[in-house]
C-alpha cells in the first residue's frame, strides 16, 4: 500500500443516543519537530465501553492514546493542535494530577517498580495523600480484586513484584492503575508481550472493567479488537480512516481501506 495513497474524508458512525462521550479529539494535530504524527483527527470514545484503536504500526495509534493523559508531553517536544476533551473540559488545560488521577494508563511491556506487591498498588494511593493503613489497604486489595489478581497474591503481598509472571505482572500494573479509583482506563498494546493464556486473562477484565471504566486500547491484533471491544477506530499514516460499532468494522466496512486492512491485505 503506498505511503501516498488518498485518503477519503472518515465515516464515521455516529454515537447511540444513549452513550456519552467521556473523551473527545477535535481535529488533532500532533508534530515533533518537522515531522506530523497525528493530521487531524476527531473521535469521540463513549463512556464505560472497549473502544480499540487499530492500525500499523507508525500510524499515530499510540500518539493519539497518550494525549488523552498527556503522556506524549514526556516524549520530548510536541507541538498539539486542536482540542482534547474530559467529560467536556479542554483537557490540555487540565492540571496533570488530576488528569492523571482521573485517566490512567497502562503500557505495552509490564513494568512493576522494584518494591513489593504492596507497595505497587499502594503508590499512586500515597501520591495522592492516602495514609492511613486500613485505607491503603482497602485500595490494595480493591485493586488487585478488579485486576483479579487478589486470590493469587493475598498471601505474598510482601514479596517482590518481579517475581511474578509476566500475566501477572501486567495485571498488577493495571491494579495499580486502578487503585487510584480512576474514571478512564488506557492500554498501549497490553497483551503483545502476553502468552495466550494471559491475554485471555486481561481480555475478560475489559469486559468486568468497563461497567465502571471507559476503555482505550491500542491493539495491532484484529482478533483481539474484533474480541474484546465495542468500537473499534483505524488509523492510517496519522488520520482517522473510519470508525464505528466493532461489529460493523469487522464485517461491513465503509472503506475499501479498512476491509484490507482487517482482512490482511497490507500492514
Amino acid at each position: 500500500m503506498p505511503d501516498s495513497i488518498l485518503i477519503e474524508p472518515v465515516m464515521e458512525a455516529p454515537l447511540h443516543p444513549t452513550d456519552r462521550a467521556r473523551l473527545r479529539a477535535e481535529n488533532l494535530r500532533v508534530a515533533y519537530g518537522p515531522k506530523e504524527v497525528l493530521k487531524g483527527v476527531s473521535l469521540d470514545i463513549p463512556a464505560n465501553q472497549v473502544t480499540a484503536i487499530i492500525g500499523p504500526s507508525g500510524c499515530g495509534k499510540s500518539t493519539f492514546l497518550k494525549c488523552f493523559n498527556r503522556i506524549h508531553e514526556l516524549s520530548g517536544p510536541a507541538k498539539v493542535t486542536g482540542r482534547i476533551e474530559l467529560d467536556g473540559r479542554d483537557l490540555m488545560a487540565m492540571r496533570e494530577v488530576e488528569l492523571r488521577r482521573r485517566v490512567g494508563m497502562v503500557f505495552q511491556k509490564p513494568n512493576p517498580f522494584p518494591k513489593s506487591i504492596y507497595d505497587n498498588v499502594a503508590f499512586g494511593p500515597r501520591l495522592f495523600g492516602v495514609r492511613g493503613r486500613s485505607d491503603l489497604d482497602g485500595a490494595v486489595e480493591d485493586g488487585l480484586r478488579k485486576a483479579a489478581l487478589w486470590d493469587e497474591v493475598k498471601d505474598r503481598l510482601a514479596d517482590s513484584a518481579q517475581g511474578l509472571s509476566g500475566g501477572q505482572q501486567q495485571r498488577l500494573c493495571i491494579a495499580r492503575a486502578l487503585a487510584v479509583q480512576p474514571e478512564v482506563l488506557l492500554m498501549d498494546e497490553p497483551c503483545s508481550a502476553l502468552d495466550p493464556i494471559a491475554t485471555a486473562r486481561i481480555e475478560e477484565l475489559l469486559f468486568d472493567l468497563k461497567r465502571e471504566l471507559t476503555i482505550v486500547i491500542v491493539t495491532h491484533n484484529m482478533q483481539q479488537a474484533a474480541r474484546a471491544s465495542d468500537r473499534t477506530a483505524f488509523l492510517w499514516l496519522g488520520e482517522l480512516v473510519e470508525e464505528g460499532p466493532t461489529e460493523t468494522i469487522f464485517t461491513n466496512p465503509g472503506k475499501p481501506m479498512t476491509e484490507d486492512y482487517i482482512t490482511g491485505r497490507f500492514g
